[in-house]
């Protein structure tokens, strides 16, 4: 692992004080000419980890307001809004070039798992998968657009969800993590939730754009090191708009995190703020 790892180079913020700080959105995140949800999702996390004690994303809900923009700086203002002694609840916007682009409500925590409440309910298991040297990469996949994020995210795809079109089901499956085996994390596990290829690909074939209008992402608890494995599902699109179910684990088969998110279906649209 190099000793400054991408994710926390690129999220890295400038404070500004009253609860803003500045950023340099990096274009090396981007899907198409747009920077990954997910990604500008970690920069408003790392801002609301300087308002309390509480460092572990819990529950987070961004409603992605206009597409960012790779390359260019951009601003984080954060709010309060309450602060208990297990829970901080708080507020992120980042805008760039006068425009707010995400919005983020978040409820941080403690997830090292020092409660003494540990009681396992049922949890999904992980799906079974090939090894990762027999999966494919997520950038030969034929989507139809330009993956920047490659040179960030390693995605391997399970080769029976590699196929555009090739299923009746629309569900991608994969093993991930980042280019330069940063260690997951909580921060890492709500980035992970929305860097997989669209589950509809496997149904509809190349897609083109999928912008997300609202992703919220329950993480449960750190994850251990190594690969991560995710099972993503569309089973509801209606009039365009689709949503898309996720499940992530951890190289212990652990359940880390739950995700749903509200996109559009725009086969060939303009991603133009």
């Amino acid at each position: 692992m190099t000793a400054t790892n991408h994710l926390d180079a690129e999220t890295t913020l400038r404070p500004l004080g009253d609860g803003r700080y500045a950023v340099d959105v990096s274009d090396r995140w981007n899907i198409g000419d747009n920077p990954n949800g997910g990604y500008l999702t970690a920069i408003a996390i790392r801002a609301l980890r300087d308002l309390g004690p509480h460092q572990d994303p819990m529950s987070v809900t961004t409603h992605f307001l206009r597409p960012g923009s790779g390359g260019q700086p951009g601003e984080v203002r954060t709010e309060l809004v309450r602060q208990g002694r297990s829970v901080t609840t708080a507020r992120a916007t980042l805008t760039q070039g006068g425009k707010d682009r995400i919005e983020v409500v978040a409820a941080m925590g403690d997830l090292s798992g020092a409660s003494g409440h540990d009681v396992d309910m049922t949890i999904p298991a992980p799906p079974d998968m090939p090894p990762v040297a027999d999966c494919v990469a997520r950038d030969t996949l034929e989507q139809g657009v330009s993956l920047f994020i490659a040179e960030r995210i390693d995605l391997r795809v399970d080769p029976a969800m590699s196929t555009a079109g090739g299923s009746e089901a629309a569900e991608m499956r994969a093993w991930i993590r980042c280019v330069d085996e940063r260690t997951p994390d909580t921060l890492s596990a709500v980035l992970f939730s929305d860097a997989f290829a669209p589950s509809i690909f496997t149904r509809l074939g190349r897609v083109g754009w999928v912008p997300t209008i609202e992703l919220t992402v329950h993480v449960r608890r750190r994850p251990a090191p190594g690969w991560m494995i995710g099972r993503f599902v569309t089973e509801d699109l209606h009039d365009g708009r689709l949503i898309e179910d996720g499940w992530l684990w951890d190289s212990e088969g652990a359940l880390v995190a739950r995700s749903r998110q509200l996109a559009m279906l725009l086969p060939g649209a303009d991603t133009g703020a």
